[in-house]
């Protein structure tokens, strides 16, 4: 027998509790009134929607700068528990995060996020840590959809989530519970930053590789530069090699293998689609086979795919079609618009106060090399070889994270489904 299963028929033989959510927590609202998130200069700081959409803790130390009109705001507390509240798919709404560490005062929340804080009188029933795995377990989500509303974009009714129940198996069921799924945790997190820093190697060298005024780090680049450009490589704004889609395309012509949202872009990635986020009336933007397209409002500014297909697309996506693909290859141009240069460009000239969108009239002031065809052809040669390394799923580092997390999502399921106790 395992500890944990020693624990649980020492203390719960016939069942854990469950308590109603209100019963328990306090719900309290993101911040309002609030402009110029993310701006260098502030009034405040707050916790960002990605912070608790990517992570299961929090991490305390990525803080941004907002202007806010009042200064009477809920402010984040260690053992708050964050939730996503919208989103263009149903099963992204409520994706729920702890704060477990430490965090410094005065710090408000994302206005696109809601929080649970436990009463005063309950602080004493959860185990540190426990929160976020239970809240993210597939028992509690399967619940979650009985308080998702929306149709097109579908969002969290904030009374109905708080008559949700939650099982509560004593507190040294719950550390063992956060002993076993921290250990898978920690191990994938060990296995990701290694495959971040093999993707950070990977954009330092695309970068060098296409900063074509510069010595690239390929001999054979360099060399074909030398023969074939003899005056240097040309540089172009976008605007005179490109043009945004103006074509339109009835939703009634496309499905959900062709239609792609702005939060189903994947960043440097193929785009995914998602039957829920599928517009059923009206007409799209069109894009084509050889089109880049970009997220155009933040979170989603560094997401970017090289579609592969003719379908449709939103507004908060810039199809990005290219006028004379002999001057010009779709692959180079992605790789072009991948860089870091681009998007701390695209960042910089980003407008708006709630969610900020990029630029179009910037954006295609962007200037990017137009090396010859076959100096293209060799660089995006080169980068996809690099990129199959960094992100195929088939292969590496990638295929083991991915099977780590199917094992940790079956053990916390597993771990996570419990006999209730009968009333």
């Amino acid at each position: 027998m395992s500890r944990l299963d020693q624990l649980i028929t020492e203390l719960c033989p016939n069942g854990v509790q469950v308590h109603v959510l209100n019963e328990i927590f306090e719900q309290f609202s993101g911040m309002t009134g609030v402009s110029n998130k993310w701006a260098e200069e502030g009034n405040c700081e707050f916790i960002d929607y990605m912070n608790a959409y990517k992570n299961l803790t929090i991490d305390v130390s990525v803080i941004y700068k907002a202007t806010v009109k009042k200064q009477n705001q809920s402010i984040l507390q260690k053992g708050d528990v964050l939730f996503t509240s919208a989103s263009e798919t149903p099963d992204e709404c409520a994706i729920a995060s702890e704060i477990v560490d430490e965090i410094k005062p005065g710090v408000f929340l994302d206005d696109h996020l809601f929080g649970l804080r436990l009463k005063d009188c309950y602080r004493t029933l959860f185990a540190t840590g426990y929160l976020k795995y239970a809240f993210n377990a597939s028992t509690f989500r399967a619940k979650i959809q009985q308080a998702v509303r929306g149709v097109t974009r579908f969002y969290i009714s904030k009374n109905d989530f708080m008559k949700l129940e939650l099982a509560v198996p004593p507190l040294p069921v719950q550390e063992e519970i956060v002993r076993i799924l921290d250990s898978f945790a920690e191990l994938e997190a060990e296995l990701e930053a290694e495959l971040e820093a093999r993707k950070r190697q990977y954009e330092y060298y695309r970068d060098k590789l296409l900063a074509l005024d510069k010595p690239t780090g390929c001999k054979r680049i360099e060399r074909l530069i030398e023969e074939l450009c003899i005056n240097g490589v040309p540089m172009y704004p976008l605007r005179e090699l490109s043009h945004y889609s103006k074509s339109r395309i009835s939703c009634k012509d496309i499905d959900v293998s062709t239609y792609v949202g702005v939060e189903n872009l994947l960043q440097n990635k193929r785009g995914k689609v998602d039957a829920t986020s599928f517009p059923s009336v009206g007409n799209v933007i069109k894009y084509e086979d050889g089109d880049v397209l970009i997220g155009n409002i933040r979170p989603y500014l560094r997401k970017i795919w090289l579609a592969d297909s003719c379908g449709g697309t939103n507004g908060d996506v810039l199809v990005i079609q290219i006028e004379d693909r002999q001057l010009l290859s779709p692959k180079f141009l992605y790789y072009v618009l991948s860089s870091e240069n681009f998007f701390l460009f695209d960042i910089q000239h980003s407008k708006g106060a709630k969610m900020p969108r990029g630029s179009k009239e910037a954006v295609m002031t962007y200037t990017i090399p137009v090396p010859p065809m076959s100096v293209q052809e060799e660089i995006v040669h080169i980068l996809d070889r690099f990129d199959s390394l960094s992100n195929n799923i088939s292969e590496g580092l990638p295929a083991e994270i991915e099977a780590r997390r199917k094992q940790y999502e079956y053990y916390r399921d597993k771990l996570l489904t419990f006999k209730e106790l009968e009333a």
